[in-house]
């Protein structure tokens, strides 16, 4: 089973009723030191939350994003219906620019402004419209849980007679409101009684494979090796690795994909050695609105992620780094995608479509 711990839970004040309340969030910047945990009471809090990365990963950033839009209302539950609609879309639009690449974020936001919108029309009562928010934004999080955990039922049939596995960044139970993506075939693969060992990359530059996969699958009981991200080459050159399990922050209608940097070189590496290479993402990552992974915006974040480290520089001052935070791996490098409805093998417009139509 995956951590006991949650990324991020809704607590409301008074336990009979979820507004008003405040969003407790796994401060990720801090593991795997310290857990401690974040408090966030405002939307402000919320967006700079996101964007330092305190949460992180495509669904989680998406439920705490519809929690966020409640951060919004809670205290307009007393004024009017239109007041109310007007804070759920003011709140959308000031948290959709926290980070600009995983699509979960925008969905989650779209979802919670279409059913203000639509509730609107029928309640007069704004108490009764904001505590209908709070319902779809905890729906939101259990479908997120339920996605998962999917997931992991279909993806685990990949691993039959895999040994090792290997993933990058953290696709794991701390990317989501629990279970993960990349990582719930693996705790399916446990509770069957499997044992498999995993290789985590680092994930250059803020090392979330080395921080937080690595401490995430130490605290369920996995054997995890941790490696330099220029090591895997070597690692699969070895025989060591089974499969290559990444999950994702986009997935455009042709099956391109984006997710951490360093995804894509890591997927060239596996087709050099004849490794299947998956994604494993829930339907709510894929963006069928964009033709191809070309046009998937890419978010560039500060050129200090790369030039320091702890506080310490680890670069001449004045040289320039480049610090894209995703880059995008072709469909046609990718074996499979899993996603909570199946497996796309291999993953073409029409079977992407199909789930998501499903």
């Amino acid at each position: 089973m995956p951590p006991r711990i949650r990324t991020l839970e809704w607590i409301p004040n008074q336990p009979d009723c979820p507004l008003p309340g405040f969003l407790r969030l796994v401060d990720q910047t801090r593991l795997p030191e310290t857990l401690a945990f974040l408090d966030v009471k405002d939307p402000p809090a919320l967006w700079q939350a996101i964007r330092s990365l305190q949460v992180r990963g495509a669904p989680a950033i998406g439920v705490a994003a519809a929690m966020g839009i409640l951060l919004g209302i809670q205290n307009l539950a007393g004024t009017s219906v239109v007041a109310l609609v007007a804070a759920v879309n003011e709140t959308a639009r000031y948290l959709a620019t926290s980070r600009p690449t995983a699509v979960n974020l925008f969905w989650a936001l779209d979802r919670m402004r279409q059913t203000a919108e639509r509730l609107a029309v029928i309640e007069s009562d704004p108490k009764a419209l904001a505590l209908a928010l709070a319902r779809e934004a905890l729906a939101i999080q259990a479908e997120d849980v339920a996605m998962c955990q999917a997931i992991g039922r279909h993806g685990v049939r990949l691993l039959d007679g895999v040994q090792a596995v290997l993933t990058h960044c953290n696709a794991g139970s701390l990317a989501t409101a629990w279970y993960g993506t990349a990582l719930a075939p693996l705790y399916v693969a446990q509770d069957e009684g499997r044992t498999l060992s995993v290789f985590v990359d680092e994930t250059r530059p803020l090392l979330q494979g080395a921080r937080l996969t690595a401490w995430e699958l130490q605290q369920s009981g996995f054997s995890v090796t941790v490696l330099c991200d220029n090591m895997a080459a070597w690692l699969m050159r070895q025989g060591r690795v089974g499969a290559v399990l990444v999950g994702a922050d986009r997935i455009a209608a042709n099956g391109d994909t984006a997710n951490k940097i360093g995804t894509y070189g890591l997927a060239l590496l596996a087709a050099a050695h004849r490794i299947p290479f998956y994604v494993l993402a829930p339907t709510s990552t894929f963006d069928l609105s964009l033709p191809d992974g070309s046009v998937i915006p890419i978010e560039t974040r500060s050129e200090d992620e790369v030039t320091t480290w702890g506080g310490r520089r680890t670069a001449p001052h004045g040289v320039a780094a480049f610090n894209p935070a995703f880059d995008v791996t072709p469909a046609s490098l990718i074996t499979a995608i899993v996603c909570e409805k199946g497996i796309a093998r291999p993953p073409t417009e029409a079977a992407l479509r199909a789930f998501a139509a499903s």
